[in-house]
């Protein structure tokens, strides 16, 4: 639980303005052109200044900033395998704590933060992450959902969406792609009962920014959960991906929200919604959806944000 909400909420807010000017992800990375992760990865780790140590999961954002003997790093930076980042978080954490108390650190403020994809957070690394959670570790967990496991062929993951294409769930005459829905990751983990969950987009960059930041400052585990578009599996062109990481918020495809001691807060409101159509329209990823697919997807999310509606404070 968070001890004092006050302290929590009246800390300083980073605003245009006041944009850290700290890089810890050096440019000449080699990420895709138009990578909407790598643009949430920048966004969210210059949040957090550089007393930090970030435990990276396998994965695009693993790939593309470490290809040896070359980092793009410029904090404390840890490889692990794809399905352990939550225990090896939790074993760094644990680590620093026992060398304060025997004095070998001057402070333990540094803060833990523990970096995976869909694939490496909410269905390979789901258990260690669990675990660590219910063990109350001091760790933010960033999670950046391409909606599939983009890094090693555009694979289905349990966030992939619905109808969705990928090269595991290919569309033809007996196949609409995704059978399945895509997991409610952030509503799963906030029934760990930890102390905060967000919801978060690149496109809004101030607000990733200030939940990451805000996440930081709280004792216990907290998780951020980021839309991270990806032009290359989504199917789009590369100049897209703020476009669609908006159209995710103002379609309520992705709804911004936050979860402070179970206490559901929308962050971002609107009287009037785009139609889910100018969202899908433009990937090529949904171009095989017909018009009763898309009349069931935009019922399905109706029903969603009524229920997130009905939860929020």
């Amino acid at each position: 639980m968070i001890a004092d909400n006050a302290n929590l909420f009246d800390m300083e807010k980073i605003t245009a303005k006041t944009i850290p000017a700290f890089e810890p992800l050096a440019s000449g990375h080699r990420a895709c052109q138009g990578c909407g992760e790598i643009l949430a990865m920048r966004q969210a780790i210059k949040a957090l200044g550089d007393d930090i140590i970030v435990i990276s999961a396998t994965g695009c954002m693993e790939v593309v900033t470490s290809p040896y003997p070359q980092t793009a790093w410029n904090v404390p930076w840890l490889h692990v395998a794809f399905e352990n980042a939550g225990a090896v978080g939790s074993g760094v954490e644990a680590a620093l704590k026992a060398m304060a108390r025997k004095g070998r650190l001057s402070s333990n403020k540094t803060k833990i933060i523990i970096a995976g994809g869909d694939g490496g957070t909410s269905d390979i690394g789901f258990q260690a992450l669990s675990g660590a959670l219910e063990r109350f570790h001091d760790f933010v967990y960033l999670c950046f959902d391409n909606e599939a496991y983009m890094n090693t062929g555009i694979q289905r993951s349990s966030a992939t969406p619905w109808g969705c294409w990928t090269t595991t769930t290919p569309t033809g005459s007996k196949s609409t792609g995704k059978p399945t829905m895509k997991k409610d990751l952030p509503a799963i983990v906030a029934a760990h009962n930890i102390p905060y969950v967000a919801t978060a987009s690149p496109a809004y960059h101030l607000d990733l920014m200030n939940k990451v930041r805000k996440a930081a400052a709280i004792p216990g585990p907290a998780f951020v959960h980021i839309f991270s578009p990806c032009p290359t599996g989504w199917r789009m062109p590369t100049q897209y991906s703020v476009r669609v990481a908006r159209l995710a918020v103002q379609t309520r495809v992705y709804p911004l929200y936050e979860v402070v001691n179970g206490r559901y807060t929308l962050t971002r409101k609107s009287k009037k919604f785009k139609p889910v159509k100018e969202y899908l329209k433009i990937q090529g990823r949904f171009r095989h959806l017909s018009d009763e697919d898309i009349k069931t997807i935009q019922q399905e999310i109706n029903e969603g944000y009524k229920s997130l509606e009905a939860k929020a404070v």
